[in-house]
């Protein structure tokens, strides 16, 4: 089967947990999900399947919306609630508009410190394995961008905030940033992915609607914003071997012969550069 699926993922679930339950459901093992959440975190999980899973990439570059909260007083090893209490402090009372002013001084390109526990590599190991085994590793740096962020919420001890973040942001790090710039010590308590790309909350399926049957599975052209061409004979032949092609467009070209979908193209300066699946 080739499409398409929109997952809410529910919190104690990890994203592999949900690619697995979803392997017996559809009888099949070749689907990925386009961008991790930890087991903590809620929300939308993009996840394809068949063939489509060489548009993972794609997706995955789509930005990504959030609502983050942030439990002050609290420091843990995995910078979020579930992990080890590293330190405590009080908590000092904070002004709004300078919470919201920090918040607003991370828009645009921001370097980020990857966290400890987390899936990147470092000379071929994983940083959560440097963790569980207790040794010392230099935490990799990488910049990321910051399109939107609002503060929410504020009382006491906690602090909640929307924010739209690229490809890679880990919102853990970004909060553990603002509680620098704030002077207060805090832990990620809550994480809602709330859209990723055009697919928000309200398009996604709990995996026990998927149980019972009730969930949609989409298509190329609910996924991505395309153009679709028929292929005669001559034009199927250069298609199906890869060859580039040139066209008076631009962006994804989706390719079809008898309703079936060929081959997708992008265009870029009416110049078929990339042959992305089939």
């Amino acid at each position: 089967m080739n499409g398409a699926i929109i997952v809410n993922k529910e919190k104690g679930f990890t994203s592999r947990d949900v690619i697995n339950k979803l392997n017996k459901l559809f009888n099949t093992k070749k689907i990925g999900h386009t961008g991790t959440l930890d087991p903590m975190a809620t929300g939308v999980l993009v996840c394809l399947m068949g063939k489509y899973t060489k548009l993972v990439p794609l997706i995955t570059n789509e930005d990504k919306e959030y609502i983050a909260e942030i439990k002050l007083g609290i420091l843990t090893d995995t910078l979020d609630i579930t992990g080890r209490i590293l330190k405590e402090d009080k908590v000092p009372h904070l002004d709004e508009k300078y919470i919201d002013s920090v918040l607003q001084s991370f828009k645009g390109y921001y370097k980020e410190e990857v966290p400890l526990y987390s899936a990147t590599h470092v000379n071929g190991k994983r940083l959560y394995e440097y963790a569980r085994e207790g040794k010392e590793v230099i935490l990799p740096t990488k910049e990321v961008f910051i399109k939107e962020i609002e503060l929410l919420f504020y009382n006491e001890d906690i602090i909640k905030f929307r924010v739209v973040v690229s490809k890679g942001t880990y919102i853990r790090s970004l909060i553990q940033s603002v509680c620098e710039k704030l002077n207060v010590v805090g832990t990620m308590s809550s994480l809602i992915r709330t859209r990723q790309g055009k697919f928000k909350l309200d398009d996604a399926y709990l995996l026990k609607d998927i149980e019972e049957n009730n969930f949609k599975i989409l298509n190329i052209t609910e996924l991505l914003d395309v153009k679709i061409k028929k292929l005669d004979n001559d034009l199927e032949k250069l298609v199906l071997n890869g060859h580039k092609l040139e066209m008076n467009i631009d962006g994804y070209v989706l390719f079809i012969k008898e309703n079936q979908e060929r081959a997708l193209y992008y265009f870029e300066n009416q110049m078929g550069v990339l042959k992305i699946l089939f």
